[in-house]
């Protein structure tokens, strides 16, 4: 019996794995643009790991468009070259460990941007959306609890209402590695919360009043003292 059970490091490993695999099959098979792949079950028995396991490694292959999962019909090989998929498996394995440092920076980097769009293409659902993330955070600060989930909560609430799928896409891929990397350096700890439900309203008020520039500005200033804490840690 398989163990489903994993730690992330463990789980990342295997994943890292099958990708390999993958790889090799579709190279020993000399599988071609739009080609199938062999089955989920299929997988899961000649690699030796579970059926999720397989399907985890299938979804992050599609993320980077390397693979086509089409309901019904199966995995399919994407329309990109053997020698240039060979070499984007390559540079995903790569990309194994991200550090905290890399992932709050280019947080950083689309949310300037996201809340420049959210300030012109917002729709009074979606300030509704930001403001009760706001209200939730706020509460959260003034009990004295911690408010981590409460405040990306409120910045995927921005990333949505820029109506940028693809940017809200990656704010919602790197947040969940966020959360845990605030909780392994103690970000919760640190004295970010002070004045920062005024950031909050600031940033808020620019998006409802839809001036870009200032909600950009706003944003930044926000981000000012979490560069200064991450450049600290590492």
């Amino acid at each position: 019996m398989k163990l489903e059970v994993l730690t992330i490091s463990d789980s990342k490993e295997i994943q890292n794995s099958i990708i390999s695999k993958i790889k090799e099959l579709i190279n020993y098979k000399n599988l071609e643009p739009g080609d199938k792949l062999p089955s989920e079950r299929m997988l899961s028995e000649k690699f030796g790991v579970t059926r999720g396991n397989v399907r985890d490694a299938i979804q992050k292959l599609e993320f980077y468009g390397l693979l086509k999962s089409i309901p019904q019909s199966g995995t399919f090989v994407a329309n990109i070259g053997v020698v240039a998929m060979n070499g984007m498996i390559d540079d995903i394995l790569r990309l194994d460990t991200q550090s905290f440092k890399s992932l709050v920076e280019t947080r950083i980097v689309l949310e300037l941007k996201t809340v420049k769009c959210a300030a012109v293409r917002r729709s009074e659902d979606d300030l509704k959306m930001i403001k009760a993330a706001l209200d939730a955070y706020e509460e959260k600060v003034l009990s004295g609890k911690d408010a981590v989930q409460e405040d990306l909560l409120f910045h995927l609430a921005i990333a949505r209402a820029s109506g940028n799928a693809t940017m809200n896409m990656f704010m919602l891929t790197i947040t969940p590695q966020i959360i845990m990397d605030f909780e392994k350096y103690h970000v919760c700890d640190a004295p970010l919360d002070s004045g920062r439900i005024e950031e909050h309203l600031e940033i808020y008020e620019a998006i409802k009043n839809q001036n870009p520039d200032l909600a950009q500005q706003k944003m930044k200033n926000h981000f000012n003292v979490l560069y200064e804490y991450i450049n600290k840690i590492e």
